[in-house]
């Protein structure tokens, strides 16, 4: 199958950094959920470039890879885009020895991009096999920074493009609901260990209620009749997914007690949203998960958007002190971010308390107003794009 360059698509954030890692390495592996556009920006990525796009889903183009060596010689001056890499994870060492070829001979071919479904195994059998022959890039749901000036539509349906590009907000949420049953009843058994749909929707729907607060195993455990560990495992599952964020607390050099226990999100607000039934923006304003929702879009959206390397923390003392967000960015400065959904947002004493702890480079606090202003003791207050901006721009 040729590669399709007359799709339209929205300019991804990571498109910049994809092309450029397939300049510096002869293979890269883009992974991110199902329905994330993976394959859309690759196809973007090749035009211009000689290429052939293979889709591992396809019988058609499985038969392709019966003999691979065969098909991948013959290639070999193409960029070759293997997608769902990991239902095929033997051809690692198959990729490897047509690079390593190419090496020795002087010659710049064996060029590989490959899409997977974020799967841990994938991720870990690229690094094992390939080590220093490839980069490795993770695709999310549109952020705020690529899709300017329409936050709350993408608030509520999130950023999977399907759903966020939707005709309406009854298509999205419907779009939501279907992707996540195929999620539960086919791509989770096929990328992971077997676990019954009912019971990992049931867990996926309680993390939706519990949005952004500490994880508690047990409590989560005890509610759906399961050990403690077994929902570890089915949240690391879901976390290798790139469905879940675990979010660690900071400790630094404190002297404090500290909440030691991870924050655990879902990573896109639509899919929140639709577990929880809510279709529409008037249904999310009035629902007890507005806060917690908001607060999670936000920093999904400042973690997919800092700068390589930049750690993200959150920090809790047992005496009130609290930020919802920490960066530490790759130049070892310290921001602190406090999330607001309000138009007039107010500080609290415990950030104050917090700010004292940690003596941040700079204090942020995002709200969903258009403005930038400050306030006392040296606190920004930032619409969330402007902050994006800002965070974009470290970069450049």
């Amino acid at each position: 199958m040729q590669c399709d360059n007359n799709k339209v698509m929205i300019k991804r954030h990571l498109f910049d950094n994809l092309k450029g890692a397939l300049q510096r390495q002869p293979a890269v592996v883009l992974v991110g959920p199902r329905q994330v556009g993976k394959t859309t920006l690759a196809l973007e990525v090749c035009k211009g470039l000689s290429s052939i796009y293979v889709d591992l889903e396809s019988f058609e183009d499985l038969q392709k890879l019966d003999d691979p060596l065969l098909f991948l010689n013959a290639n070999k001056d193409n960029l070759v885009i293997l997608d769902e890499i990991q239902r095929t994870p033997e051809l690692f060492m198959t990729l490897r020895g047509i690079i390593d070829a190419g090496r020795r001979e002087g010659k710049k071919y064996g060029h590989f991009l490959l899409l997977g479904s974020a799967s841990l195994d994938l991720i870990k059998q690229s690094s094992e096999s390939l080590a220093g022959r490839i980069s490795q890039l993770e695709l999310t749901p549109f952020t705020a920074l690529e899709i300017s000036g329409t936050n709350d539509q993408l608030w509520l349906r999130g950023g999977f493009p399907e759903s966020f590009l939707a005709r309406n907000d009854s298509e999205s949420y419907k779009w939501r609901l279907d992707f996540i049953s195929t999620y539960l009843e086919r791509d989770i058994p096929q990328l992971g260990p077997r676990i019954p749909a009912e019971t990992l929707r049931r867990l996926w729907t309680m993390l939706a209620h519990v949005q952004g607060t500490t994880l508690n195993v047990s409590t989560i455990g005890t509610s759906l009749g399961i050990s403690g560990q077994t929902v570890t495992r089915y949240i690391d599952l879901l976390v290798d997914l790139l469905l879940l964020k675990r979010l660690q607390p900071y400790h630094g050099n404190m002297k404090k007690r500290l909440v030691r226990s991870p924050k655990i999100y879902i990573r896109d607000s639509g899919l929140v949203h639709a577990l929880l039934g809510i279709s529409s923006m008037n249904e999310l304003l009035g629902h007890p998960i507005s806060g917690a929702s908001w607060e999670g879009y936000v920093i999904e959206n400042i973690i997919n958007c800092a700068p390589e390397s930049t750690t993200p923390y959150f920090y809790k003392t047992s005496a009130g002190a609290e930020i919802d967000l920490i960066l530490v960015l790759p130049n070892g400065d310290v921001w602190t971010i406090e999330v607001k959904k309000s138009t007039s947002p107010k500080v609290t004493k415990g950030f104050y308390f917090a700010n004292e702890d940690i003596k941040p480079t700079q204090k942020f606090v995002i709200y969903s107003g258009k403005e930038q202003y400050p306030i006392q003791e040296g606190i920004e207050v930032i619409s969330l794009e402007l902050f994006l901006k800002k965070l974009s721009s470290l970069e450049q």
